[in-house]
């Protein structure tokens, strides 16, 4: 049987929810999956095939059940190419996602401002990014060629990522839209890289996503990106990098981030 089968059954013993929306969760953004009502969890380890995240504030689960009327699942414990996985493997729970039923992936993510206007606590849409690692999902897998590169210029949805900053502003949540940047990691970046990335036109830099968004766009699914910048990149701030600082900004915007998250799930 195909490991993605095996994966499927094991979801089965525990829920039959057909979820219409994904969540993956970045960095200090986990306690996202508490709104949800009715919840049922399930533990990452007991799926079969899913591989281990390492990273602190990624605890590995699936947790679903509903937000109004929509049913969701929200992915607590993002992979990164960075722990050691190959970059088809971080990418197994949207594969996962989407032969349970989602049509729609809302990404979310910790990332360094590189825009000038972006200081900590700024949420920015993901309008598209730049693949700085050059890695691909897609390689070698057995998606017939044409769905390889059918999402065009960009993977984010257009449509839904400006009815989002809508939905935020009815709320009075500021927000921005912007450029994101993959980088491998897991060093942050230098302070050179960062004036590179600039130059190339990227507004926010980070670790993860963009091998999620070319998955789930390859498999016909809408995607939604969101970044909430936690720190100035290399060089545009006054203090060291550190994980904490990640971690301790996303805690401080949670509250919009919740109340923002549930309007969009709800509408």
């Amino acid at each position: 049987m195909h490991e993605l089968d095996e994966a499927v059954l094991a979801v089965r013993q525990y829920t039959d929810a057909r979820p219409e929306i994904g969540l993956i969760l970045g960095s200090g953004l986990s306690a996202l999956a508490d709104l949800v009502k009715n919840p049922v969890t399930i533990e990452t380890a007991t799926i079969p095939g899913y591989p281990t995240s390492t990273v602190e504030g990624h605890v590995g689960r699936l947790v679903f059940g509903t937000i109004g009327s929509t049913s969701v699942v929200f992915v607590q414990g993002r992979l990164h190419v960075y722990e050691g996985h190959e970059v088809q493997h971080s990418t197994f729970p949207v594969r996962l996602l989407s032969q349970l039923g989602v049509s729609k992936l809302i990404l979310t993510n910790a990332a360094g401002g590189i825009h000038p206007e972006f200081s900590p606590g700024t949420l920015m849409w993901i309008t598209d990014h730049i693949n700085w690692t050059h890695k691909n999902p897609l390689i070698g897998s057995e998606i017939v060629p044409k769905t390889r590169y059918e999402y065009g210029t960009s993977c984010y949805d257009e449509a839904w990522t400006n009815k989002a900053q809508q939905v935020a502003t009815s709320l009075g949540i500021a927000t921005s839209k912007g450029t994101y940047l993959w980088t491998l990691g897991p060093s942050y970046e230098t302070k050179a890289e960062i004036r590179a990335f600039k130059l190339l036109g990227a507004d926010a830099v980070g670790m993860s996503t963009v091998p999620e968004a070319i998955q789930a766009r390859s498999l016909g699914m809408r995607v939604l990106g969101l970044s909430t910048i936690t720190n100035f990149a290399a060089g545009l701030g006054n203090a060291e990098l550190n994980h904490q600082e990640v971690l301790d900004v996303g805690r401080g915007v949670q509250a919009d981030l919740e109340r923002l998250i549930l309007s969009l799930l709800k509408g």
